[in-house]
């Protein structure tokens, strides 16, 4: 399976380029393949390189980041950049990965970096027709329970014990939600330090908080753009 992941960079700030450039040096599982400063010269660069994950910049002469996005319905998987909050709601009808603020702190360029990966393996892994694990076993009570994964709701923190709530049931265990979410496909997401949630199960979402069944979660102000784009995405219908 291919380890590392092909980017193209399309930005009209050569700064936010090498900035961008300089990040991806960083990460182990991408690699820079081409840059270009305008949505008419993305089209080419995907034409003469193999490009896995497109880093696309919204306010760019000749063609802007959207009508590209608008004009290429098999474009790889992207991740917005801009220096502009105006646009996050008009990148969630797109099939985008993320959609990053500038300036853009390291971390939230990695985090936004490793969900690409995930989706990438995913698609990977179901195009060499890899059997995807349907369920885990937790330790309780003293015996060795299966927990299916289109079951569970959500995952909270509660000292040094997590809460698994199924659909039937509330399982208690001695994990930590990291020990948890590192077994937990790309379905679910972080909302909070103390939450990770199933964006299956979702049924409303308000200001600050989503709503699962009987269950209030709150969203964190610095996970809010994440979380939307990644429950909302491209499942948003609007009149056009």
């Amino acid at each position: 399976m291919q380890s590392k992941m092909n980017c193209l960079i399309a930005d009209d700030e050569e700064l936010a380029q090498h900035g961008l450039a300089k990040f991806i040096a960083q990460v182990p599982f991408l690699n820079v393949v081409g840059t270009c400063s305008n949505g008419y010269d993305i089209a080419q660069e995907l034409k003469k390189n193999t490009v896995d994950l497109l880093f696309l910049d919204i306010q760019m002469p000749k063609m802007t980041g959207i009508e590209f996005l608008n004009s290429n319905k098999s474009q790889p998987l992207t991740i917005v950049t801009t220096a502009y909050p105006d646009y996050a709601l008009a990148g969630y009808e797109y099939d985008i990965v993320d959609y990053l603020l500038k300036p853009i702190p390291f971390d939230r360029f990695v985090k936004s970096a490793t969900k690409a990966k995930e989706l990438f393996d995913l698609k990977q892994k179901a195009q060499l027709g890899t059997p995807q694990e349907t369920f885990f076993f937790i330790k309780a009570n003293g015996c060795f329970e299966k927990i299916f994964y289109d079951e569970i709701l959500y995952v909270r923190a509660m000292q040094n014990y997590v809460v698994i709530q199924t659909q039937t049931k509330r399982h208690t265990v001695y994990l930590t939600v990291k020990n948890v979410g590192d077994y937990l496909p790309p379905s679910f997401i972080k909302v909070n330090k103390s939450y990770i949630v199933s964006i299956d199960k979702v049924d409303r979402i308000s200001r600050d908080e989503i709503i699962i069944g009987e269950h209030a979660i709150p969203i964190s102000r610095s996970n809010k753009d994440q979380v939307l784009n990644a429950i909302i995405n491209e499942r948003l219908l609007t009149r056009k």
